[in-house]
């Protein structure tokens, strides 16, 4: 299962952009269990300037001192949550994002084959959950907003889990992470992928077979 995962995700041709915006960096990380796949979710604290009150991945700002943007997810995901870097096993990645706040977002999908001890960081977040990857492969359970913008309407996929609402670019990262690797053909029509969001064309790429690879 993981070597398939990490193909599928190997020769996704993901779209990298042409910016000159911040880059940042975020871990969508599965947790293999016997009940099958979770995924691990952040909600930001009330009392961020940012974010306040949203669920989110793990992850954040590139630093200068950080080698690149994989290495910016798992440190994020260590400062935030305190998930060990040496438990992740990177399979691949998804395709850059634009966020409201004008960062490059670039998405990294991590296997972890056992339950981690979790600590959330309280400076910025007030909970860590999960939520079964079964529930988000359920057609049932995938929600849509309309959004207009320019000439066209677009709908932005969200996931209603209990308390907790999965939306914007969390949602559309997850979407694609979830089209990838599980043939979830969630439609992504929507402003961060069409060039209708005032950004250079989007190219896609291939990435080397041995990037991911330890």
């Amino acid at each position: 299962m993981l070597r398939e995962l990490e193909q599928r995700f190997q020769s996704y041709p993901y779209r990298s952009l042409n910016t000159n915006l911040p880059q940042a960096a975020v871990l969508i990380p599965l947790v293999k269990q016997e009940t099958g796949f979770h995924l691990i979710l952040t909600r930001r604290a009330s009392h961020m300037n940012t974010h306040s009150g949203e669920v989110a991945f793990p992850g954040g700002k590139k630093d200068a001192t950080d080698s690149d943007l994989l290495f910016t997810a798992l440190r994020e995901s260590w400062e935030e949550i305190r998930l060990e870097p040496k438990l992740v096993r990177i399979v691949g990645r998804g395709s850059s994002v634009i966020s409201r706040y004008g960062l490059e977002v670039t998405p990294f999908v991590g296997i972890i084959s056992q339950t981690p001890e979790l600590s959330a960081n309280t400076d910025e977040l007030d909970r860590i959950f999960s939520i079964p990857l079964e529930f988000l492969l359920d057609p049932d359970n995938l929600k849509t907003d309309l959004w207009q913008m320019s000439d066209h309407t677009y709908q932005m996929p969200f996931f209603l889990y209990g308390e907790y609402r999965v939306w914007g670019l969390t949602a559309v990262m997850l979407a694609e992470c979830l089209n990838i690797g599980f043939d979830a053909s969630i439609p992504l029509d929507v402003p961060q992928f069409n060039s209708d969001f005032g950004l250079r064309p989007r190219q896609r790429v291939r990435p080397p077979a041995s990037q991911f690879r330890s």
